[in-house]
């Protein structure tokens, strides 16, 4: 007999329920871990990645090759795309990750009552993830390591245009938790590309505690939407420099040189350059030749184009834009308040530099633009997990709760209140 959709969606979510359980159970196993255990197996993970890099760059070229076939953007290839020097990072994340302190169990604060009571406010686990995530495989052990460490079960749902390359990296890692006596249920993989997968599991709140989305604006606004789990994510990294009048002009062109074009499909790249009216003429003609130099298009203010003539006219929707290509808008302003405003009112809460010597508009910024990372004289490519020294990050927070920013092992914990006494009772 013909099996039904309803039919195959009933089995489908079944399977993920009784997937989700075992997780949970195992979640209890891994959180109890000793952090000398957790440091080994880490360890292990890492040298695996190395030992069997073959296979995972075998299993990537088919996803790479797909993906050329069916001509997604080359912004997409560059980050599905592993080569040896990217496993050899994820490998060093996981050792760089081994020798971080383990947050579980450390006292964040202890006082004792009048009546004798010593509390204790104790970080734990969160429980089980859900990392629903796009096309970086590398995800994939970055999410079981710092799950691992900080004692959090993991479920991985990836996108299936990596699904070759993740299937790979999970099945090593995985492996590797199995030969050292741990619950292999404390990492799993949701292996079928069915999109009903998603929604099921974003309804298991009795089995998974978090939801971490890594991807697009619609996939992150979608898994917001259906979710019955609590949900921490950043929408799209409109992030900004700030050029002010008082900036070293050789430092500026550096740094936004690097935010632009090192690797301009990534959520922390520069969208919007801001420059002050001061020093605009003599540091826009400069710096949009570098830039286009280097691949840029560039569109600009009404002002901008005044002094540089060749570059496209921004729309009031540039503004508002994460290109995750090789554009950069750029905006005349009058004072470091003025811009302020424009990446208060236009940005994502992701990431934003200013560039000056002057260390009064410095603190100025630094206090008055909200988000989750501001940087001084520093380009924005530095908002990640790794450079950090936070190992990796699980994704990064431009939410207020419970975390924001690259969020790594104390980011993946909660805590709970341990309370000694000697028999007293309540009055």
């Amino acid at each position: 007999m013909k099996k039904t959709k309803k039919t195959k969606g009933s089995a489908l979510g079944k399977s993920l329920a009784k997937m989700a359980q075992r997780v949970r159970e195992a979640s209890r196993v891994l959180a109890s871990l000793s952090a000398k255990k957790k440091n080994e197996v880490l360890c292990a993970m890492g040298s695996a990645l190395l030992e069997h890099m073959g296979l995972v760059l075998e299993a990537n070229r088919k996803d790479v090759a797909r993906a050329l076939k069916k001509g997604l953007p080359e912004a997409f290839i560059e980050r599905l795309t592993l080569d040896e020097k990217r496993i050899g990072e994820m490998a060093e994340s996981m050792g760089e990750v081994s020798r971080l302190d383990d947050p579980v169990g450390a006292e964040i604060k202890t006082w004792s009552r009048p009546n004798g009571l010593l509390i204790s406010k104790v970080r734990v686990p969160i429980g089980v993830i859900l990392v629903i995530y796009e096309s970086r495989p590398n995800v994939t052990s970055d999410c079981i390591g710092l799950c691992f460490k900080s004692g959090n079960a993991v479920i991985l749902r990836g996108g299936s245009h990596a699904i070759e390359s993740n299937t790979a990296i999970f099945g090593i890692l995985q492996k590797v938790i199995e030969r050292e006596g741990v619950p292999a249920d404390v990492v799993s993989f949701v292996k079928t590309t069915d999109r009903r997968a998603v929604d099921m599991l974003l309804q298991m709140d009795q089995q998974i505690d978090l939801v971490m989305p890594r991807g697009g604006e619609a996939l992150i606004r979608e898994v917001r939407d259906k979710s019955k789990i609590p949900v921490i994510k950043h929408y799209k990294g409109v992030c900004h420099i700030f050029v002010d009048a008082g900036a070293d002009a050789a430092m500026a062109q550096k740094i936004v040189l690097n935010a632009k074009v090192q690797r301009p499909a990534v959520c922390n790249a520069v969208e919007t350059l801001l420059v002050h009216q001061d020093i605009a003429a003599g540091f826009l003609p400069v710096m949009v030749e570098a830039l286009q130099a280097a691949g840029v298009e560039v569109r600009g203010c009404r002002q901008t184009r005044r002094i540089v003539p060749q570059v496209v006219r921004a729309t009031q929707e540039d503004w508002y834009t994460e290109y995750l290509d090789l554009i950069l808008s750029v905006k005349v302003v009058k004072d470091v308040r003025q811009a302020i405003d424009h990446i208060n009112h236009y940005g994502s809460s992701h990431s934003d530099a200013i560039v000056t010597q002057n260390q009064e508009n410095a603190e100025l910024f630094l206090k008055d633009v909200d988000s989750a990372c501001v940087y001084v004289n520093a380009s924005t490519r530095f908002t990640d997990g790794y450079q950090f020294g936070l190992g990796a990050e699980i994704g990064i927070s431009t939410d207020r709760l419970h975390a924001r920013g690259p969020m790594g092992l104390e980011e993946l914990t909660t805590y709970k209140y341990v309370i000694r006494g000697s028999g007293q009772i309540r009055e």
